[in-house]
């Protein structure tokens, strides 16, 4: 093999590589001395197959095999000849008018790592905002839980059902006067309100009372997962069976025995461990992002642009598929248009972060272990149905790429870990509103921070504060308060909201990749209802 450095510009690199004929065909020899015992043919005995018959029988095939396998191991060689650090897969371009029986000639580009001092961890400093879990929120927490468990009770029968009211109803549906799978059903409860169903169809059933036949007219979502019903309009025959009215949920003895508890003290004593770990979430998030801005503001290098651009494009990917769920798609997408810089300033941060993470792991021993690794693989393949997740465990331990991408949130988690044992750490004790409020207020900057930003990172910019919606803080306070990594729903809208919770996540930590063996998950079948929101 022979190698000629082509490029060497900034974190780019190129290479021709020639792999002779000779090497190539040596490796048809191996293979078809592989091949032989297996190879059967009139007039000789199993095994017994000349070589150069063998050739002629499948030298195309052995041709092929050899000349790929001779590209990998080239690829190979050249990495580590040269000590290259790929940032992403190689691109390998074989030269046109290559035929068998001639030297290969290839051109191998790739974007390299950079070369990163080990970051120093000496000064970091932390104040970590701790909120008590005391009876108040307890309580709190166990009367949210209570407005989310509605009890409904019979109402008479000359009620009219009202938003927040519960109807039982038969229904029959179809389009063009035609039944379709799945459109009807019995004894459907339906919460007036509540967007179960597609929109229009609860609407209609304001004023409905018990007895009463009405045609509901809606129009499916474009977005519906049953193909033949994206955009459909149709008509269901509705039967009220039933017309029911919230009953009030009374948090006594005999609520927490409703839950299968002995009393409520052992409802407050499960609410208080539930409290306990959303606040330490909370604190973490607090503590991770401070600790993030550190990292970035004190490190500063070029990044490899495409990796930049795949970070981007996930980024972008995410929040256009939420434009399309906004009330108002087109306003919503000319806002993130405007944002496109800022977004991609974040990408070039969660890339550089994901690096020094990366760096400081390996300078320091943390590791993922075997049986971590192999309780990561099983949590994730939970996600797919029974039949499937076999397929997806098999893939994700014979593809390198899909276990990177799976071990990395657990990696990040456990190099922050560590960061925050060697750091410096005051605490004050805040209230949980004080909490948010720090957490929203890093957010309401809508500045993406690093080093040579010439900004104070405290300054919290009067425009875009004023400009901050009060539910934007419902997403990022809650992504390290949940024991998944699930990333937390956001709204394109609402920027500072979702710029902050990709800020504060390094590139490394990036999910499994769907296997490609496994099936999709399975639509709703009601076609009343809405389809599920992507995860």
């Amino acid at each position: 093999m022979k190698t000629v450095e082509t490029l060497n510009e900034g974190l780019k690199r190129e290479f021709r590589v020639t792999i002779t004929a000779k090497d190539i065909d040596a490796r048809v020899d191996d293979e078809v001395k592989n091949i032989a015992p297996t190879v059967r043919m009139p007039g000789f005995r199993p095994g017994k197959v000349p070589p150069n018959l063998i050739r002629k029988m499948h030298g195309a095939a052995l041709s092929a095999d050899a000349l790929n396998k001779a590209i990998d191991q080239s690829v190979r060689d050249l990495m580590a000849k040269e000590k290259l650090r790929p940032a992403l897969q190689p691109a390998v371009t074989l030269a046109d008018g290559y035929e068998t029986g001639q030297d290969a000639e290839l051109t191998v580009a790739l974007e390299v790592l950079p070369d990163i001092e080990t970051p120093s961890i000496d000064g970091l400093k932390l104040e970590r905002l701790t909120v008590p879990a005391d009876d108040k929120a307890v309580m709190a927490k166990i009367e949210e839980f209570a407005a989310q468990m509605k009890r409904f009770e019979e109402a008479p029968k000359t009620k009219k059902a009202a938003t927040g009211d519960q109807v039982i109803i038969d229904f029959a549906g179809s389009v063009d006067g035609v039944a379709f799978d799945g459109g009807t059903g019995e004894d459907m409860a339906v919460e007036i309100g509540s967007g179960q169903l597609i929109p229009g169809f609860e609407d209609q059933l304001i004023g409905a009372k018990v007895g009463d036949e009405k045609t509901v007219k809606v129009t499916f979502p474009d977005e519906y997962p049953v193909e033949n019903l994206k955009g459909a309009k149709a008509e269901f025959a509705v039967t009220v069976k039933e017309v029911k009215v919230p009953a009030a949920s009374k948090i006594d003895d005999e609520f927490a025995k409703s839950l299968g508890l002995e009393s409520l003290d052992k409802l407050k004593e499960l609410m208080k461990d539930q409290v306990e770990q959303e606040l330490n979430g909370l604190t973490r998030t607090y503590m991770k992002r401070k600790l993030l801005d550190q990292l970035a503001a004190a490190h500063d290098f070029d990044v490899p642009p495409t990796m930049v651009e795949a970070e981007f494009g996930q980024i972008w990917q995410q929040l256009e598929q939420e434009v399309e769920r906004e009330d108002d798609p087109a306003a919503a997408k000319a806002e993130l248009e405007a944002d496109r810089d800022d977004y991609h300033a974040i990408a070039v941060r969660r890339v550089r972060l994901g690096l020094l993470l990366s760096e400081i792991g390996q300078a320091h021993g943390v590791q993922v272990s075997q049986q971590e690794m192999q309780r990561l693989i099983m949590q994730a393949a939970q996600q797919y149905r029974p039949e499937d997740r076999g397929r997806f465990m098999e893939y994700v331990q014979q593809d390198a790429l899909a276990a990177a991408q799976l071990r990395a949130p657990l990696y990040e988690d456990k190099v922050v870990d560590f960061l925050f044992e060697k750091a410096e750490i005051s605490d004050r004790e805040v209230t949980r509103e004080e909490l948010e409020a720090a957490i929203e207020a890093d957010d309401d900057s809508g500045h993406v921070h690093g080093p040579g930003c010439g900004h104070d990172h405290d300054h919290k910019p009067a425009k875009k504060a004023a400009a901050k919606k009060p539910a934007a803080k419902k997403a990022e306070v809650k992504e390290e308060a949940k024991a998944e990594e699930a990333p937390a729903k956001k709204a394109p809208a609402k920027k500072a909201a979702a710029k902050a919770e990709a800020e504060e996540k390094p590139a490394a930590a990036k999910k499994a990749a769907p296997a490609k063996a496994a099936a999709e998950k399975p639509a709703a079948k009601a076609p009343a209802k809405k389809a599920a929101a992507k995860k």
